[in-house]
């Protein structure tokens, strides 16, 4: 696994300098744990960059959980207008707020099945949340991660769940904290859903849908 992401890192370098992802941005936030949080649910369907804006502004007006739970709706949408679904967010994003201030006492669970309680948190928002929060480790897989791994040959898999499971039997835990951030930017940056970068990746040697593609 370390030559995997260690030849994503060069190939990305040595063709742009990768930008950081919207969540490793947030994670230096004021906000913490509560910033990564409702930024992931935000980033549903949404670029990183309107992600980043969004939460951003979010915060500098809602600094923690009880400015946000007692938020009108009207206006958190005017903030996040940008994002993809903003309506059905906004209200999200107080409830959870109100649940983070009222039951949680404004911390942030540090587990997965608590986390996967609240509103709008799946498997993959819940272990962002573990990942870029919290650094423990976890395997976040979004559809780059999913797309990267069956193509590589890693996994062979129809949906991101078991591509989760499949590749926590599969890759040492040492290594869970730096899957998402390096296949999220490696499938926005190279491998691509259309046209993959094949002629530049410095791992096409290892993967499995680059040889398909050679002996077809």
């Amino acid at each position: 696994m370390q030559k995997i992401l260690d030849g994503m890192t060069s190939t990305m370098n040595a063709v742009k300098p990768p930008r950081i992802t919207a969540l490793k941005d947030l994670h230096d936030a004021e906000t913490g744990a509560f910033s990564i949080l409702i930024g992931t649910i935000l980033s549903a369907r949404t670029k990183d960059e309107a992600t980043t804006k969004a939460v951003k502004i979010l915060f500098s007006k809602y600094k923690n959980p009880k400015e946000l739970a007692n938020a009108k709706i009207k206006d958190v949408e005017k903030i996040i207008k940008s994002i993809g679904f903003y309506h059905v967010k906004s209200k999200r994003i107080i409830k959870v707020a109100k649940i983070i201030h009222t039951k949680y006492k404004d911390k942030v669970p540090e587990e997965l099945d608590t986390l996967v309680q609240l509103p709008g948190v799946g498997r993959k928002t819940a272990n962002c949340v573990l990942v870029y929060a919290f650094e423990k480790p976890a395997i976040p897989v979004d559809i780059h991660v999913h797309r990267i791994s069956n193509r590589l040959g890693l996994v062979d898999t129809q949906n991101p769940e078991e591509t989760e499971q499949e590749l926590m039997k599969k890759i040492k835990k040492k290594y869970w904290i730096d899957i998402n951030d390096t296949f999220v930017m490696y499938g926005q940056n190279i491998c691509k859903p259309i046209s993959p970068m094949c002629n530049v990746c410095r791992i096409k040697k290892s993967c499995k849908f680059y040889k398909s593609k050679s002996a077809s």
